[in-house]
Parts: structure tokens; sequence; C-alpha cells
């Protein structure tokens, strides 16, 4: 029994010395290689029906490298028709991304199907079609089982209000130079009609809004606005926190209010900065859900 255990541990000893004589050789590190070089995935989030006879598409993507990867508007990143062609995101943050930009089809074409074509670097073309013609990606902007819609957001006082991940668009309406701060201004209210005896709803839920970069030829750092109130960090429902001290992220106490950010441009050109605003700390509201959430598109010119 003794000369089997012997034997027995020899050979263990003996193949963990196999094992180990090669990685040593090769000298590997002790931690994981981050991702990089994935390509980035288009996703059709659904599709909208709209009153006038238009569908409105909504895209979202992912990006499983551990940085942000950029494909600019051209060649490499297109919509078809090319009549369409020009609000998709050219920025990608890692991980997913919930209805980063939509396409509205007009009544008279809507029955033809879109497609989103994305090359990231040396890897195949993938495309995703963008069509309203299956029930299952039928979206709609009604109120959620806690009352959650989508949040309202406009840029001055008296502005067009979006809605939606389509949202609206607008000139920032004053030139930028390199390496100035420009402060970029936000009102949003939600709209959310929830049940005050509820003991969640007892007070509004706040609305969060989300500054990034979506177009342009350089870097876009932002900072905290002197207005900005900071919100203490607290985990929710298992994920990463709701609030953040990110500079880019901005927490409106009761959902109503003006939010603002600073931002600086690396490089001179046409830039688009995209707002998030979302009310996603509500029970029944999440980017999954594909609720409830408005985007918010602001083209700034950027000068040497």
């Amino acid at each position: 029994m003794k000369q089997l255990y012997k034997t027995t541990v020899s050979l263990v000893l003996g193949i963990l010395a196999m094992i180990a004589i090669p990685v040593q050789a090769q000298d590997l590190p002790l931690r994981l290689t981050l991702p990089q070089g994935l390509p980035i995935i288009p996703i059709m989030e659904g599709w909208f029906a709209n009153d006038d006879g238009s569908y409105t598409i909504s895209f979202g993507f992912l990006n499983r490298n551990a940085e942000a990867v950029e494909v600019p508007v051209g060649a490499n990143n297109f919509i078809e028709p090319a009549q369409l062609s020009g609000p998709q995101a050219a920025y990608f943050a890692p991980g997913r991304s919930y209805g980063a930009f939509a396409i509205t089809i007009p009544a008279n074409i809507a029955d033809q199907d879109i497609w989103w074509h994305l090359k990231t670097g040396t890897e195949a073309t993938l495309k995703v079609p963008g069509r309203s013609t299956s029930g299952a990606y039928e979206l709609d902007r009604k109120a959620r089982p806690q009352g959650s819609v989508q949040p309202q957001g406009w840029f001055t006082a008296g502005g067009a209000i979006g809605t939606g991940p389509e949202g609206i668009i607008e000139d920032l309406g004053q030139s930028v130079k390199v390496g100035s701060e420009v402060t970029l201004t936000i009102h949003t209210k939600d709209p959310s009609m929830r049940d005050a005896s509820d003991s969640r709803f007892k007070e509004a839920m706040p609305s969060r809004l989300v500054w990034v970069k979506h177009q342009g030829p350089g870097d876009v750092e932002f900072t905290r606005h002197e207005s900005t109130v900071v919100v203490e960090q607290e985990e929710q429902r298992g994920r990463r926190s709701y609030f953040t001290d990110k500079p880019e992220v901005v927490i409106i106490q009761g959902g109503e209010g003006i939010a603002k950010v600073n931002a600086t441009f690396s490089e001179p050109g046409e830039y688009v900065v995209k707002t998030l605003i979302d009310n996603w700390r509500a029970p029944d509201s999440s980017g999954g859900d594909q609720c409830c959430w408005t985007n918010l598109y602001q083209r700034i010119t950027v000068t040497p």
C-alpha cells in the first residue's frame, strides 16, 4: 500500500513538473490580459410606431473591449439607405449601450429595411437590419407598471422638448475654441405618475444625466460644473451605484431641474455630444427593459 502511495505521488509530481516547466519558460504574466481589438457589435433594440405612419428604429451596441473604440461616420460606419445616415454613434464606450441612437423611417419608405454597417479595425464588417415587420421587436412609450415613462429634456427655456432614444438634436449656438471650456446645459422633467402611497415613492425619484461624446475628431473632457450637487454613492439593486462622482454624471433630485457640465475639446472640427437622461433608479425602469430614457444631441463646432 505504501509503495502504491509513493508511486501515485511520484506520478502526480511528475505531471505537475511537466506542466510547470513550459509555463516558467514562457515567463507568462500572472494576470489576465484585458480584452482589446474585438469588433463592436451593432444591435437593433426594436421599433416604435409613430402616429404619422413613420417608424422609429432604436439601435444600441456592445463593446467587449476594455477601452472605448472610435469608428467615424463614413465608409466603416454608415446607414443604408444613405439618406438616413448620420445620426449613428461613432464613439463606443465599453460595455452594453442601450438605445444609443435612433433612426426615424418616413412613412413613404416605411416598408423598407434599413441597415447599420459597422467595421472595426481589420475585422469583418458587421451589419444589423432595422425593420418594423416583427411584432416581437415592437416597443412602446406607455407607462410601466409603477408609472415610469420617458423623461423630457430640452436645451433652452421654452425650447423644443425631446423624449425617447431619438430625442432632439440642436446646435450649441456658439463656436468653441480648442482647449477652451464651454458649459453645456440641459433642462429636464420626469412626468412619470407614481403611487405616493407606495413607500418606495414617498419622495420623487431622481433623474440622472450622463454626457458622452457621440461623434467628433478629438477627445472631449468633461469637468464638474460649480452648480452640481454631488450625491453620496450607494449600492442599488445589486449593481454598481446609480449615483457616481464622475463629473459627466449629474443627479437631479426630484426628477426636475437644470443640469450643467463643462466640456473641453482637444481638436478642431464638428462634434456631437449626447446627453442621456434616465430614471433607472425606479423599480420599473431600466435599459434592459427598453425604458425609460431620453437622448439629447448637441452639435458643436470647435475652432483652432
